[in-house]
């Protein structure tokens, strides 16, 4: 599945970000506005965040400038009076934003609704750098079969996926034992149950290591972030759910690893920093300076590593359980999860109730194969709508009354 892609054009490269305003997006245009002359922009896109997408069109120039939410685009267009470029709003804007020609596409639209937008790009057969987890989670399958078709390239942006990508050999997969996906096992990984039943949206959204976006952080905090990083995996190296594992290590320094069969262990390393991964994307199949802290593991002088406990983070498990299952579960499994979170942040529910949400939707919603992106937004759709449901029938956790917003 991982094709690798002909000669990348001399600079300046042209790059389309999707997601701009978004934690990746965001890190990708700091890494781009340090080196202006490797790259042009053809495109922006964001859903809701006007003023932070005007302030980035106008140091990028990009010829497109996308705003998904349609009730925004009268002020988009008149914050960006007169500066030439093109503005559209809605979602058959943002699959244009795909479309459009350019060299490298940042996928980084959260959620399920990045799911078109990214299939475009892989159609016209772009190179893809994928931060986008549910693309692979909710339409592994197809996507799959695009890439075959389009020899489009997808190049993994979440830390592990992009560690595992640069230490796995892809001409003897059958030398490869098993992956490894590191976990850093988010703020509340020495919590009791008890103590995890009372936690507040504000506290869920403070990761220890990485600066994430609320949903993200959120996922990271139930260890569903791991979950569906495990789905993602089965589907970009083609390695059965039995031998993935996951590794919680604190320090996140070790971002992932790959076995093989003689025993050796490949292990990619640095400071817990997007940039890393986001700058090999845009400079492959070269690197480039990124601005990122050195590591340093004198000063460090300690990693630790620890099972992860599947009682106190069931997600993990119901994820690995969706995997096994197959067809729609993957789908379900990610519908619910992004209802269950928003509920979480916007104090309707506890923490511990997104897990249960989750685990009722799999258990309820009816598995189907996928084969087109019509079956995939039924399932995705119904599995919303029962959740949805459910929100209601879950008393928030003390002290969780208050929500986190979540950026668009």
């Amino acid at each position: 599945m991982m094709a690798f892609s002909p000669e990348i054009s001399a600079p300046p490269r042209r790059i389309t970000i999707l997601g701009s305003t978004g934690s990746i997006g965001c890190s990708t245009i700091d890494i781009v506005e340090r080196q202006p002359e490797s790259f042009s922009c053809a495109a922006l896109t964001a859903f809701s965040n006007v003023s932070l997408l005007a302030e980035q069109a106008r140091k990028l120039q990009p010829e497109l400038v996308v705003i998904g939410d349609e009730n925004r685009f009268k002020e988009l267009k008149e914050v960006l009076s007169g500066s030439g470029m093109e503005i559209a709003a809605g979602r058959e804007a943002l699959i244009e934003a795909a479309k459009r020609p350019s060299d490298f596409i940042m996928a980084a639209i959260v959620g399920a609704a990045g799911l078109e937008p990214t299939l475009a790009a892989v159609r016209r057969g772009a190179t893809v750098g994928l931060a986008n987890k549910e693309c692979l989670v909710c339409a592994g399958d197809l996507m799959k079969a695009e890439l075959e078709k389009s020899g489009s390239t997808l190049l993994p942006v979440d830390s592990e996926h992009s560690a595992i990508y640069q230490v796995f050999d892809f001409d003897r997969r059958d030398a490869v034992e098993s992956i490894i996906l590191t976990a850093s096992g988010g703020p509340f990984r020495t919590h009791s149950l008890e103590q995890m039943a009372g936690v507040t949206p504000e506290q869920a959204v403070a990761h220890p290591n990485w600066d994430m976006g609320a949903k993200i952080s959120v996922d990271s905090a139930t260890m569903m972030n791991k979950g569906l990083e495990v789905i993602e995996a089965y589907h970009l190296f083609g390695i059965e759910g039995e031998r993935i594992r996951v590794l919680v290590h604190p320090q996140s320094v070790i971002h992932s690893c790959v076995a093989y069969v003689d025993g050796s262990v490949l292990a990619q390393m640095g400071v817990p920093d997007m940039r890393t991964p986001i700058a090999y994307s845009l400079a492959w199949p070269h690197r480039m300076t990124a601005p990122v802290e050195r590591l340093d593991l004198a000063s460090i002088s300690e990693l630790t590593f620890e099972a992860p406990d599947f009682k106190r983070f069931p997600m993990l498990s119901l994820a690995f359980q969706a995997l096994k299952s197959g067809g729609s579960a993957p789908t379900i499994l990610n519908a619910a999860n992004e209802v269950a979170v928003t509920a979480f942040l916007d104090g309707k529910i506890g923490f511990l109730d997104i897990a249960r949400i989750v685990e009722k939707a799999l258990e309820q919603v009816p598995h189907k194969p996928m084969t087109t992106l019509a079956h995939v937004n039924e399932i995705d759709a119904t599995a919303r709508d029962v959740a949805s449901g459910w929100t209601a029938d879950f008393a928030p956790a003390a002290g969780a009354d208050s929500g986190v917003a979540v950026s668009g």
